[in-house]
Formats: C-alpha cells, structure tokens, sequence
C-alpha cells in the first residue's frame, strides 16, 4: 500500500490501513502507544477521551495508531482528557515509571530553596555529592564571558596560592583543537563531553585550585551537578553593557558573532542562565566596581568562605 493511500485511509479513520505501513515515524508510534496505555490505565473508551478532548474520535484514532501528527494544542487537551502531565504523553524520563511520577508529585509547587534540599540530599544518597558542606579550597568561578572570571581568577589564584584552571584551555587540550573548531567539527555534544572530563580530571588533580569555568557551563545539568558537589562556587556577575564591552575589547564577540542584534542576544542568554548562576553559594557584580576594588571583594569573600586569613 503506498504512503499516499496510508495517509488517505488514516485520514479517513481507517487504523489498520496505517498499522501496514512500514515507514510510520517512530516517535509518532511511541507517541499513540503511550496515549493507548494511558487510556486504559484511566479505563477510559477512546469515546470518552475523544468528548473529553473536544476532538473527533477519528483523530483521537489515528493518534493513537501513530498516523495523526497532532498539534501540541491538540496533545495538551488530550492530556487533560487522560489527567496526565503533557511530558507524560510524550515521553519525559520523568514520567517513565511510577516511581518518577511519585518523586514529580512530591516534588511538584515545591519552593526553590526545598528542592535544593532534596537535590543536595539525594546527591549525598548516591554518593554523588549533593552539596559542598565542608567549603572546598577549589573555588570555581561562574558567569557569562567579560565576568572578569580570567582576570581575576589569576590574581586569585596567585594570592591563595592556589592552581589557576582555565577550563576552557583543558577542554581544548583534550580535543586537539579550538573551542570554536569542536563546535564546529563536532557538535554542541561533543563540546559538552569535553567539557565534562574537563571539570573531572581538575577535580581529580588539584585538591586546591581557581577554576575559570566556561558561560555556558551551568546548561549542562550534569556537569553543574559536579562542580556545585565539588567547588565552592562563585557567580562573577555583570550588566550586559560592560559584558559586551569586556569581551569586544577582547576582540571576541562569541557567542553574538555575526548579530544585527547583539546586545538583545546577549540579554537573553544572559536572562536565560541567571536562574543557574545563582545557584552559586556566593555572587560578587564586578560591574560595581573596578579591577582592584572588585579583587579586593573577590578576596575578601573567598578567604572568609574558606577561613584563611585576610592579612
């Protein structure tokens, strides 16, 4: 049967003709399995979840079959319909089990300062590291480029005596090549791999030390995870205008390269991200101030965090 026709019958409420073919879209297979389970968990007729949904039993069908490409308007109602979560439909690892849709429910309109209790005590459950109780002397710092995270990283680091990390350098070590040239050659992906063995090899070497952390760090929730069990954590902050100054005077616009509209790119990465940033356990906005005013409080704040004298 050809594809033409499969889609004349699925659209004519004819399942089976759609059961034949072989080149459904796997996901829209998956996608009509779970509707199907769903509804026979909630014991529901797919009568019932069609008037429910306010759709047509016949697409209600074809969705059901994986041949109907239902619109995500079309997929929230049938949720509603079935009193599930949209990601339940289609597919969250968070609703995978019952188990993750018991953790959901618990954890669901919980404030942010309780779910990072839990977070802290899982991580600690499975030995992961969930928090850095003990204030570990590798003092990483977070922020977007232009922060002043090299900068004063280094003067940082020179005055604890510490190691300076530039996690960038060591991503790049790692591969072979430059940031820009594992973005382009292989993928956002394969930046992050690096990215993660990066941070782990720093842990694993350097029991103190000053990491410079690359911006976009904290997207990757993994690799957050590490660093917030295993350093302790400071957000270098900054109005856009002085990010966008600090990184042009650098003779780098990355990431707003070839941008008409740089600076509204800039505010919403920087929008963006803040949520994660300031899940550090401390922040300094070097905006404020200049370079030495703004070392002299990076300091201060870092020394009485680890209990080191400020003489």
């Amino acid at each position: 049967m050809s594809s033409t026709i499969v889609h004349e019958a699925a659209m004519a409420g004819d399942p089976d003709a759609g059961a034949e073919s072989d080149d459904k879209n796997p996901f829209l297979v998956a996608l009509g399995e779970r509707a199907r389970a769903l509804r026979a968990r909630r014991g529901m007729t797919r009568k019932a979840v069609a008037l429910a949904a306010a759709v047509s039993e016949r697409h209600l069908a074809n969705l059901e079959y994986g041949i109907g490409n239902a619109s995500i308007l079309v997929l929230q109602q049938v949720a509603q319909a079935l009193h599930c979560p949209l990601a339940e439909l289609t597919g969250d690892i968070t609703t995978s089990t019952p188990e993750w849709l018991l953790l959901r429910e618990l954890l669901e309109h919980r404030d942010e300062a309780t779910l990072r209790r839990v977070r802290v005590a899982v991580g600690e459950l499975l030995g992961t590291g969930g928090g850095n109780a003990g204030r570990s002397p590798r003092v990483a710092l977070i922020g977007l480029r232009g922060a002043g995270k090299s900068t004063l990283g280094q003067l940082l680091a020179d005055d604890l005596g510490f190691a300076f990390v530039e996690l960038s350098r060591e991503i790049e070590k790692f591969a072979g090549c430059s940031i820009s040239e594992i973005q382009a050659l292989y993928g956002q992906n394969a930046y992050r791999r690096y990215e993660r063995r990066a941070l782990e090899e720093a842990i694993q070497i350097y029991p103190e030390a000053v990491i410079a952390t690359p911006g976009g760090l904290v997207s990757d929730p993994a690799t957050f995870n590490l660093l917030l069990a295993h350093c302790t954590t400071v957000w270098l902050q900054a109005n856009p205008e002085d990010h966008m100054k600090r990184v042009a005077a650098q003779g780098d616009m990355r990431p707003m390269a070839a941008s008409a509209e740089a600076m509204d790119d800039l505010k919403r990465i920087l929008a963006g991200r803040a949520a994660f940033y300031s899940k550090a356990e401390f922040s300094l906005d070097t905006s404020a101030q200049a370079l030495e005013p703004s070392f002299a409080a990076l300091r201060e704040l870092v020394r009485q965090a680890l209990r080191l004298p400020l003489a």
